[in-house]
């Protein structure tokens, strides 16, 4: 573009020939006059492939496959290559694949839809489940985390959970209306299972009751996007990509999925001092002035009811995994809480059993103490009973149970089991304790450690030698002289 300039300059300023010029810039001198004619380059203009030519007489039928393609499996639609081969078999096309592949992929851009840009009152809400892989306890696993979006402040809020379920969906929604402060007044969904169980005719829905228990307890509406139109609720679909792109990559590791949850709320919170393109104030800012409606004075509780029946060996089915409960309340009926990430066990109004809940097929989740009496009259099944193969004490238990064995061979298994059954009271730190200051004493046994429990309990003094605490007032008992009764038995038989 300088020398073209400079030529110009040259020709019409300085007055110099076309021939001059030329020479003095090395350039053809039909190069010259097309400087001269024109204050810009004017490009390079490609001529005609004659192969366009050839595929004109079939641009219509190509324009008909490509329509009813539209209509048909994703995964069995016209490649270029396809309808290039096509051409040559059924309609005779002698031309060049490039030309017919250029056409096609212009074809297909012109016929992408288009949008109109929206804009979104305060209150809107956009809710979506994506995946990704982290690494919990670990163990790499499939995570699903749910994303609610508010694209008027662009504010989000983002949990994890092992599985995409009714359970985990409501609390999700519950989690994020916590951090939020508020209720949207109106989300919009895709047509997820969760919330919809059928498709009506006229655009109408079928909803779940599940759904519905989480609506009527929160009040907010909801829309629906067509199916197949992610774009309707394209701020959370991006956001589902960014949160994955940005705080996932690489692989997150982390101890439970508890700290995962904290982390991926912390990062949601960070995003919230940035200003988006387009606004001047940060989305914390923005957050203020959304329209939300109040929080329910009561609690929601995202949970899954169904009855149950303790089986012989002190379980209960949940969603084709097994939970322990207190095997002295025997084979009776009770209710079952599924929460997203814990089971609970009601009988008689009373929680009987908690447990993490697991995801899988046939597992079995064992609480100890629940066995231990049972064992107490079965001590024989000790060392082959399933619900205590796992479980992780301190070392000092195990020391003071071979402390029993060695004293009384034939119980002290079973002394051990009672001393076990003191974790159904205590905690197993403060148990530890007593038993370590019970091994120091050499005073291992039951009543000892119940009284080392109670007095560590009350902060006081494990041992009650007086003759450690010198502050306390001592009495001193002289040593008796038995030859004085001897003296008074000679006495009494001179009398």
């Amino acid at each position: 573009m300088e020398d073209y300039a400079c030529v110009r300059q040259a020709y019409y300023n300085d007055g110099k020939s076309q021939r001059e010029l030329s020479s003095l810039y090395n350039i053809n001198r039909r190069t010259i006059k097309k400087m001269i004619e024109s204050s810009a380059p004017v490009g390079y203009k490609r001529a005609l492939d004659p192969s366009v030519l050839k595929l004109t007489p079939h641009k219509d039928w190509i324009d008909e496959i490509l329509l009813s393609d539209q209509k048909a499996h994703k995964k069995q639609r016209h490649s270029a290559s396809r309808i290039f081969q096509r051409l040559q078999n059924e309609r005779s096309f002698n031309g060049g694949y490039t030309i017919v592949r250029q056409y096609i992929a212009e074809k297909r851009l012109r016929n992408k839809e288009m949008f109109v840009p929206l804009i979104h009152a305060p209150g809107m809400a956009q809710c979506d489940f994506g995946e990704a892989d982290a690494i919990i306890g670990g163990q790499q696993m499939r995570l699903h985390y749910l994303v609610m979006q508010l694209p008027y402040s662009d504010a989000f809020f983002v949990k994890a959970y092992p599985v995409e379920n009714t359970e985990s969906f409501c609390d999700g929604h519950r989690s994020a209306f916590d951090y939020f402060g508020g209720v949207p007044k109106v989300i919009l969904y895709d047509n997820t299972k969760i919330a919809i169980s059928k498709i009506l005719k006229a655009g109408k829905r079928e909803k779940t009751q599940g759904f519905l228990r989480l609506k009527s307890h929160y009040l907010f509406d909801s829309n629906f996007a067509n199916p197949a139109s992610g774009n309707e609720k394209g701020g959370v679909e991006n956001m589902v990509g960014y949160i994955r792109r940005n705080f996932m990559v690489p692989i997150p590791t982390f101890d439970t999925i508890d700290a995962f949850n904290d982390y991926l709320s912390q990062c949601c919170t960070g995003v919230q001092k940035s200003v988006k393109r387009g606004h001047t104030k940060t989305v914390k800012e923005r957050l203020v002035e959304e329209a939300f409606l109040p929080l329910p004075a009561v609690p929601y509780e995202a949970f899954r009811l169904q009855s149950g029946v303790i089986s012989s060996q002190g379980l209960v089915r949940f969603a084709n995994n097994d939970y322990s409960v207190p095997v002295n309340i025997g084979p009776q009926n009770v209710l079952i809480k599924g929460y997203a990430m814990k089971v609970v066990i009601i009988y008689k109004d009373k929680i009987i059993a908690e447990h993490k809940r697991l995801y899988g097929y046939a597992g079995v989740q064992f609480n100890p103490l629940h066995y231990l009496s049972l064992l107490t009259r079965k001590s024989r099944a000790f060392h082959q009973a399933a619900p205590l193969k796992n479980w992780l004490l301190p070392s000092v238990f195990e020391r003071v149970h071979q402390r029993l064995l060695h004293k009384d061979p034939d119980r002290g298994t079973r002394q051990y089991i009672e001393i076990l059954r003191l974790l159904e009271s205590y905690h197993v730190n403060e148990l530890e304790r007593a038993l370590i200051q019970a091994v120091h004493l050499n005073c291992v046994d039951l009543s000892a450690i119940r009284h080392l429990l109670s007095r560590l309990l009350e902060g006081k003094f494990p041992d009650l030698n007086l003759l450690q605490h010198p502050h306390i007032l001592q009495v001193t008992v002289e040593k008796t002289d038995l030859t004085i009764y001897g003296k008074m038995i000679q006495e009494g038989a001179q009398l």
